[in-house]
């Protein structure tokens, strides 16, 4: 991965200057002031206790992340990047609205933030062909990340990430923001309690799987300043300029996301699923798809029903469709359970329903605090994350799996440790790709 040079015209960080000006205290023999706040006092967080943080991509989804990030007290925004310059400046008046000053600095080159010495992490939101070629860059430039999912865009790229976040000894966090929410947590309890008895079944709702592989029609290329194109595409193949790409409209494009959109939900269903089966080390060894399911089988003899939604808040035939979006069903011969985004749960049989009485803050799906509060205090401690890269690696997998047997059409079988299939070169092809230049990993 190449870097740009190091920038260092740049004014001391914020531990610089602190610290130079501890030093220039104690050589002065005159009294001189410092605030208390400064060293944590009057429930303010001193500066060098404080997580430093940069943004890579501005997106919708990063208004809500980033909302939620400077809700925390140890945390302070330095720096927003993205290629396009509207999104810059919300970012910017985002952070600057909540600080009440002028400070957030702006960028159009990641590696220009990544260079920055004083950002301990970043937060990357981009689209998805960004997301791995991001958190590596990151690492190497010492920064622990949080990342929006899909996290890979292909099986090989998911090893490759892994492997370079224990390289580094980086601190990850993927955005599969479930895992710290409650009544997913309630029923993850459940299926490794044995209240429901062996659990045989997990059932993972995802969207009908689609993929474009035409262009759009090009338009009129606009100046960098305005939206860096070329930085835009990044890895994935060049293509001719078009708005709706920028966007949004990139999704379901395979150069863009090659998951057919399956981990546009199943990221987070697969991933609870892999969770319930005690699977977060390995993946089903066997994937068939039809007309409503990719149905996958562990080596346990657990099943996995990936089902098709075909809209995120149509008709769930099967499904209590007041539990909302992303539900999941962990199934056993002895009951089930059911939650989904709306923070209910429904149990089977009725005995269980005891087990619900706990189950006292309904938190929206969607809402990553808490995902994001076990993100900094691993920061500061150095421990693994709730969705650590070795998590997401082995559920992305499944997910990539699942795909690659819907674009083929036919049954496969994965050796989980190998990260291969079996006898099926085809199938095979579909673990990588090739990238643009110099966006090489």
């Amino acid at each position: 991965m190449k870097r740009s040079p190091k920038t260092d015209q740049r004014p001391p960080s914020r531990r610089t200057f602190l610290k130079q000006s501890l030093a220039a205290t104690t050589a002065l023999s005159v009294p001189y002031f410092i605030p208390a706040r400064v060293f944590g006092k009057d429930g303010a967080v001193a500066p060098s206790n404080r997580i430093t943080l940069g943004v890579i991509g501005m997106g919708p989804r990063c208004q809500t992340d980033i909302a939620c990030m400077l809700d925390n007290a140890d945390l302070q925004c330095l720096a927003i990047c993205d290629v396009q310059a509207s999104r810059r400046q919300n970012g910017k008046n985002i952070v600057d609205s909540r600080y009440g000053n002028k400070d957030c600095v702006l960028y159009g080159d990641l590696r220009e933030l990544l260079a920055r010495k004083d950002i301990d992490a970043v937060l990357i939101a981009t689209g998805d062909r960004w997301h791995t070629p991001g958190s590596i860059m990151a690492a190497q430039a010492g920064k622990d990340v949080y990342s929006e999912k899909p996290c890979a865009l292909t099986i090989e790229e998911c090893g490759r990430l892994g492997e370079t976040m224990h390289r580094y000894g980086t601190v990850y966090q993927a955005g599969t923001q479930r895992r710290s929410i409650e009544n997913f947590q309630l029923a993850i309890h459940l299926a490794h309690s044995g209240k429901l008895g062996k659990i045989h079944t997990l059932y993972a709702s995802v969207y009908r799987p689609h993929v474009i592989y035409n262009w759009l029609g090009p338009q009129p290329e606009p100046t960098k300043e305005v939206c860096d194109w070329d930085m835009w595409l990044g890895p994935a193949p060049w293509r001719p300029y078009n708005s709706q790409y920028v966007n949004g409209g990139w999704r379901a494009h395979f150069d863009f996301e090659s998951g057919a959109t399956l981990l546009d939900w199943g990221a987070h269903t697969v991933d609870l699923c892999q969770w319930a089966n005690h699977a977060d080390d390995t993946a089903p060894i066997e994937y068939e798809p039809s007309n409503s399911a990719i149905t996958a089988h562990y080596a346990n003899g657990v099943k996995l029903i990936m089902g098709f939604l075909d809209t995120p808040f149509g008709d769930r035939p099967g499904w209590h469709n007041h539990l909302g979006t992303c539900p999941v069903r962990f199934v056993g011969d002895e009951g089930w359970v059911e939650t989904g985004d709306s923070g209910g749960v429904e149990v089977f049989p009725a005995s269980l329903r005891g087990e619900l009485k706990g189950l006292t803050k309904l938190r929206d799906g969607i809402n990553p605090g808490p995902h994001v509060r076990n993100f900094l205090d691993c920061v500061k401690s150095r421990a693994k994350t709730t969705c650590n890269a070795d998590t997401t690696r082995h559920s992305h997998l499944a997910c990539y799996a699942a795909a690659i047997s819907w674009l083929l059409g036919r049954k496969l079988t994965l050796d989980p440790k190998t990260e291969m299939f079996v006898g099926d070169d085809e199938a095979n092809r579909f673990r990588s790709r090739t990238y643009r230049e110099p966006w090489c990993l």
